[in-house]
């Protein structure tokens, strides 16, 4: 049952999946009209999942459940995994390529980078301490609110700075 954000409660369930690119805008508007029927129909042993998805950035599918209706789990988790590896395999995407770190480059701009390279960006300064990172790693609506975009030096990827 399709659900307004601002309706889910802050402990509500997410799920983010980072793409490797962004999305053109014809895309933007097709996965955007496929996440709501999604969500629509989403269901968890025979009742309606409470739930939202959303794009962000262009480049990120956010999906949230409220838990606190209906437990989501088992099927109904596998359910949005399968329709995020459909989107994978219609818009040639890769939503599960952990070792991309996704960073904003301007308010609506947003780049990545190879885990690995972390480093070396900081060293030639293409990315500083104050760079916006997004921790994919958020559980629910109030961590994904206040956690999810953050400057490199108070993100989980701080700690492998060296």
């Amino acid at each position: 049952m399709l659900t307004p954000y601002h309706i889910l409660p802050e402990d509500a369930k997410v799920w983010v999946y980072q793409a490797n690119r962004s999305f053109t805008q014809d895309e933007v508007w097709e996965i955007s009209d496929i996440l709501e029927n999604f969500v629509d129909r989403w269901q968890s042993h025979s009742r309606d999942v409470a739930g939202y998805g959303s794009l962000y950035y262009r480049r990120f599918v956010v999906l949230m459940a409220d838990e606190n209706k209906c437990d989501v789990s088992g099927c109904s988790i596998d359910s949005s995994v399968k329709l995020i590896r459909e989107l994978e395999h219609a818009y040639d995407l890769n939503f599960f390529d952990r070792m991309k770190v996704c960073y904003k480059i301007t308010n609506d701009l947003i780049g990545s980078f190879p885990f690995n390279n972390l480093n070396e960006l900081l060293e030639n300064g293409k990315l500083k301490d104050d760079t916006i990172v997004f921790n994919n790693l958020v559980a629910t609506k109030k961590e994904f609110e206040t956690q999810w975009e953050l400057p490199l030096k108070d993100s989980p990827f701080a700690k492998f700075v060296v």
